[in-house]
């Protein structure tokens, strides 16, 4: 029975009160254990005095695997010329960069950053099984996805005909099918508008969706109040219609009402935040203040900003229309995919530019929503990777928090607009390392219901980043002294020691099986594969680990 003992770091484990103090972690078996008895000596022993002890981040909102993001891979050859190759050593194989970077290099670099667990937050149902063969391909994170739901016609004809019972038994189903972590609705019954009209946004949450009878409030509620009843670690995770539009912070403001009451996150809510009249730019401002204010009053709530960073990327999302209006307004090249009658797809490269107006103010707001919110376990750190930027910005995003001299230049820098139409530039809060640790780590693993992560007390999974001390914040987070995984070290002063495969972590929630008779006859009369063949075996994910689901008695 072997031991391995960090000592004499300085842990920061918000999650067990643990706030820079001195101190041991001990791991046997991958996991975090008690110390031993004092007769027992570890077998190794990792010396980290006057170091920064840390559990491994969790990025729980990005786009890592899929066809969507495959399909970036394809259109973006440009990139791939642009970005060196990442060259093959002993333990790890060659891989490209670019906005999107391959599966391996993914896993390198996320490990690299002390990143051990990282989510695809949109797969339609019918792309899980490519999901799963690329997590397969990604080394050194454990992964997890969100299906997608908020246009799926089973679902909305569950809800038109009032039967929460289906619909609950069907998010089981489709959650266990297709070995997913979460649901996800996006652009809730926008997608199916666009597809039948050409128009993805909607004048109200209360508008109906086309030959359905539902409206966006209701999916959203009946979604979120099925995903609490199923006792889901993630119950909902939402993107609210009219991404990116001037004046959408009402419908975000309604979205959030629309919960309930219930337990449930708002992603990317920087591109939910904008205040001002449609299609006129010299309008557009923020409104985070009074949305950061309503997530203040209900700790129901939960959000990751989706911050915006300056310089060229790609947009990937499963909001169609949102790609096709990038695509009119860039001129770029532009990819549109329909997935049969359960979402859509829409990919197009994009740069933010710190003189646009537009893109300066995108990236206040999102500042301004990690210093508006005040308790930081309500707001978790992303760049919806990689449509705000990519998650190798991280570090820079961590020193705009903590070093308002550094952020104050930075918005004196960008588009004067940025002055009169946010609150940014007298805003003095910084964040504490304790903080910092909270809403990379102990925030997002605490808002997906992951009691093994996030957190080093005894238990946990032995993810453990540990840090030089740097007064530069971006220095110290963009390259840890060492990076453990399950309790091996991977990362040692930048150099990877061992790539091996991380775990998928999926739920299987129970259902009701009699659901499924109504789902088989849908599929003969409207699907292009069997029922039989639709979800996806075991054999998908020979490194799963399923999470526990918690019904409501």
């Amino acid at each position: 029975m072997s031991y391995f003992k960090i000592s004499g770091g300085q842990i920061y484990d918000p999650a067990n009160g643990r706030d820079g103090e001195t101190g041991d972690l001990w791991i046997r078996d991958g996991k975090i254990v008690e110390a031993p008895a004092d007769d027992v000596r570890p077998d190794r022993i990792l010396d980290a005095s006057g170091l920064v002890v840390m559990p491994g981040g969790v990025d729980m909102h990005c786009h890592i695997a899929g066809h969507k993001v495959n399909t970036a891979r394809k259109m973006r050859p440009e990139e791939k010329r642009r970005d060196p190759a990442v060259p093959r050593t002993a333990v790890t194989r060659s891989g490209t960069l670019g906005s999107t970077p391959s599966t391996f290099v993914t896993g390198y670099k996320y490990i690299g950053l002390g990143y051990t667990s990282a989510f695809d937050a949109a797969v339609a149902p019918l792309a899980a099984r490519h999901t799963h063969e690329e997590f397969e391909d990604t080394p050194c994170i454990d992964k997890g996805f969100f299906v997608l739901l908020g246009n799926n016609h089973f679902a909305m004809r569950a809800i038109a005909d009032k039967d929460p019972a289906r619909l609950q038994a069907f998010l089981g189903w489709l959650l266990t099918s297709a070995k997913a972590y979460a649901p996800k609705l996006v652009n809730p019954g926008g997608v199916e508008m666009w597809k039948q009209r050409a128009r993805g946004n909607v004048d109200s949450i209360d508008s109906p969706v086309d030959h359905f009878g539902v409206t966006p409030r209701e999916i959203i509620f009946e979604t979120a109040r099925a995903g609490n009843r199923l006792g889901l670690p993630h119950p909902v995770h939402l993107h609210c219609n009219n991404l990116g539009m001037p004046g959408n912070y009402t419908t975000t403001l309604a979205s959030m009402e629309a919960l309930g009451g219930y337990r449930g996150h708002l992603t990317h809510i920087q591109f939910h935040s904008y205040g001002g009249g449609e299609g006129d730019e010299n309008s557009f401002n923020s409104k985070t203040a009074v949305l950061a204010d309503y997530v203040n009053s209900h700790p129901n709530l939960t959000v990751d900003v989706g911050q915006v960073l300056f310089g060229p990327t790609t947009s990937m999302t499963g909001d169609g229309p949102l790609g096709y209006f990038l695509h009119n307004v860039y001129g770029t090249k532009w990819f549109s995919g329909d997935t049969e009658m359960e979402s859509g797809c829409g990919i197009a490269p994009i740069e933010y530019r710190n003189k646009s107006l537009v893109h300066a103010l995108q990236w206040a707001i999102g500042l301004e929503w990690f210093l508006l919110v005040n308790d930081p376990w309500q707001v978790a750190m992303s760049t919806d990777h990689p449509n705000g930027g990519s998650f190798m910005a991280y570090p820079q995003i961590i020193r705009l928090l903590m070093d308002r001299t550094f952020r104050r230049d930075m918005v004196l820098a960008a588009h004067p607009a940025v002055r009169e139409r946010t609150l940014l530039g007298d805003l003095d809060r910084e964040y504490t390392l304790g903080e910092i640790a909270v809403i990379t780590r102990a925030g997002p693993a605490r808002m997906l219901g992951l009691t093994q992560k996030g957190h080093l007390g005894p238990g946990a999974d032995a993810d453990i980043t540990i840090y030089t001390p740097h007064e530069n914040k971006q220095t110290m987070f963009e390259l840890p002294r060492c990076v453990i995984k399950s309790g091996q070290i991977l990362v040692d002063q930048g150099d990877i020691r061992q790539s091996p495969l991380g775990k998928t972590l999926h739920v299987g929630p129970s259902f009701d099986p009699g659901v499924e008779a109504s789902i088989r006859e849908w599929f003969d009369a409207f699907y292009t594969i069997r029922f039989a063949n639709y979800p996806v075996g075991d054999e998908y994910l020979p490194h799963a680990e399923q999470v526990a689901c918690r019904p409501d008695k």
